[in-house]
Order: C-alpha cells, then structure tokens, then sequence
C-alpha cells in the first residue's frame, strides 16, 4: 500500500477527521491531505508525532499485517493540545482512545476559561475534578462541582464545561462515543 494511503485508512480506522489529527499533533488540515496524497513527504519527527497520535510505532506502520492492541499506555505516549483562545489544554490518556468506547483525558481549564461546547449527543460523559471547581452548562441548568467531587450525564442537551473562578481545574474527562 501506498505511504498516503496507508496513513489515510490508519486515521480513518482510528476515527480521526484530517483536522483532528492536525489538532492533535498541530499540523494543519491541508497538511495533513497533503501527506495522505502523497503530495508532501514528512520528516521523521512529524511521521513520529502523527504516529503516536494514531497509536502505533514507526516499526509497526511500515509492517504489514495487524499490531497487537496495547494495554498499558505511559506519560510518553500522551498528546497535548492547548487552546489559548478558549482557555483549556486537553491530554489524551491512551493513543487509540479514538477507536474504543470511551476516551479518557485530562482537561484543564485556566480561570476564566472554557472547553468548547458539544450539541446534543448519544454520547455520555463522566467528569472527575482532581484540582479546583468547575461548572457545567447543561441546558439551561448549571452545576458546580469541586475537588473529588464527580459530574455524570447523557450530553441529551448542549453542553459546555466553564471555569468562572479565580484557580484553574483539572478533570478527568470520560466520553463514550467521539466526544472529543
């Protein structure tokens, strides 16, 4: 297969559209459509930065037939995405959370912040604040909860998680579905 090619059906397999997989390893989109055209040829360190975002080794990308799927993830193999406009930085906790049920991170919302707002969805989430408080527009209801205390719901209306207060909070965020 083709080094394009393979690189698109690997996204795809993992869920990912061409931007989120430039979000994840900030590159853009066109870049992105660039490599799986085989228009544009990355450097190692790209390759390696992509890869891990879609959960394999260079090894395993240019190997053919199927990777065992991996049970323990480490700090190493954790990506990072920050929003500054937003106010958030977002750390997903297993590199191929994109083809499983759930998708486990870390989100952390500097005061005055926001992650972004998600529609009405069959999706379910689950929210752990580790650090500080944070609050949750749930339709027209809002609910604050603080350190060790715990969020749950169906995102059944528009959703969005908001720091209002002076300390910056940290959750672990569990979605079912393609949340993120």
């Amino acid at each position: 297969m083709v080094f394009g090619q393979k690189l698109r059906a690997l996204r795809i397999l993992k869920n990912l559209t061409q931007e989120e997989l430039g979000e994840r390893t900030d590159l853009t989109k066109g870049y992105i459509s660039q490599l799986e055209n085989d228009q544009a040829s990355p450097t190692v360190e790209t390759l390696q930065d992509i890869l891990t975002v879609l959960g394999v080794s260079l090894a395993e990308f240019f190997q053919e037939g199927t990777a065992t799927t991996p049970v323990l993830f480490n700090g190493a193999q954790q990506v990072t995405h920050e929003d500054e406009a937003l106010g958030y930085q977002l750390t997903w906790l297993i590199t191929d959370s994109n083809e499983r049920e759930m998708e486990p991170v870390l989100l952390t919302i500097a005061p005055g912040g926001r992650f972004k707002p998600f529609d009405p969805s069959p999706a379910e989430t689950f929210a752990y604040v580790v650090r500080g408080k944070v609050r949750l527009a749930f339709g027209e209801e809002l609910v604050t909860a603080s350190v060790h205390e715990s969020l749950y719901f169906s995102a059944k209306s528009p959703h969005q998680l908001l720091n209002p207060f002076q300390k910056p909070v940290t959750l672990l965020l569990v979605a079912t579905e393609s949340y993120l």
